[in-house]
């Protein structure tokens, strides 16, 4: 994943279901028969609005254009009990990690984790009774029917929350995007400029005996994130999937805990139960400073979370690291 105008995280679309088609009041006629009994089949359902996972698939842009979604409608029943043809579904594939919530209510609705988890967003009306079913000993001729269901419709808004075991946490030119490049085969943009990653990019980082884990560079975040200064909410949702945090502050900053104290802040102000997710504090750029500053740092550092130096150009501690956040993805 490369940055791109092609990761979209967030739509709005307004769908409806199909309509139940309607029951038949139809009586049996035939050269034979001048006045049958009633044979009215049933009306087909509406169709569903569903949402299903695709593994393949990392961005919203497929419905960025898509304001309406319409289900279609059932058919209605005819008669010799035939029943109408279910309206036929509509199926939106969307990316694992896709949340979908009612837009008037921001209520989730539910959420898409799976390769193949499909779910219903909108229910299809169902289909009429015809009047057969409504014969009687005493009602040999029922001139009615069930009325059919009716069509559900709204506003629903798509929201992607990336889906890693390892988030990267840190300001702009943290490191984040040389470590990702180091650590795995991703090839995000990288330079020596504020918001260089406009767009999570995630990686496959490969572990011992063929094991392997997910890293995801979540652009940077600045102070006063959480009210939606710089790239602000729009990327502190996806730090809310991953499993492991992982807090990068470089060797060069004039304050490395105060540092990590704001980006601890801005997640807490976000979201109070980012907190509970294992740490781990990366000293980056290490490869800058001797053992005797490193010494220095170490007095300095934040003693509540578990602190390791590394250098992704310098190849420096990476290995310990993956080592490091395996122990923590499986204790």
């Amino acid at each position: 994943m490369a940055d791109s105008p092609n990761f979209i995280d967030y739509v709005k679309i307004f769908c409806r279901s199909g309509a139940g088609g309607t029951g038949s009041m139809h009586f049996h006629r035939d050269k034979l028969t001048a006045l049958g009994g009633p044979d009215g089949g049933d009306g087909g359902r509406g169709g569903h609005i569903i949402v299903r996972g695709n593994k393949q698939m990392w961005t919203l842009i497929h419905l960025k254009y898509t304001k309406h979604v319409h289900g279609n409608d059932g058919v209605g029943g005819a008669g010799l009990r035939m029943t109408g043809a279910d309206g036929a579904d509509v199926i939106l594939e969307v990316p694992l990690g896709t949340v979908v919530k009612n837009a008037d209510t921001e209520e989730i609705m539910f959420e898409i984790t799976e390769d193949g988890q499909s779910e219903i967003m909108m229910k299809g009306g169902h289909g009429g009774r015809g009047n057969w079913h409504y014969r009687t000993a005493t009602n040999q001729t029922p001139h009615y029917t069930s009325p059919n269901g009716e069509f559900q419709e709204g506003w629903v808004i798509l929201e992607l929350k990336v889906l890693a075991d390892v988030g990267l946490v840190g300001f702009p030119n943290a490191g984040k995007s040389t470590l990702l490049s180091v650590i795995s085969a991703a090839k995000p943009k990288i330079a020596d400029y504020p918001f260089t990653t406009l767009i999570p990019n995630l990686g496959i980082v490969n572990y011992r005996d063929g094991k392997s884990f997910v890293m995801a560079d979540i652009p940077g975040i600045i102070e006063g994130a959480h009210e939606g200064r710089g790239l602000g909410t729009r990327f502190l949702r996806h730090i809310e999937r991953n499993s492991v945090l992982l807090f990068m502050v470089p060797s060069d900053a004039d304050d490395i805990k105060k540092q990590y104290e704001i980006l601890v802040n801005e997640l807490e102000m976000y979201n109070p139960d980012l907190l509970d997710k294992p740490r781990l504090l990366a000293i980056t750029k290490s490869d800058l400073i001797d053992d005797e500053l490193k010494g220095l740092l170490k007095k300095e550092l934040p003693k509540k979370v578990k602190h390791i130096f590394i250098s992704a150009v310098a190849q420096k501690g990476i290995v310990e690291l993956k080592d490091l956040l395996w122990k923590m993805l499986n204790e």
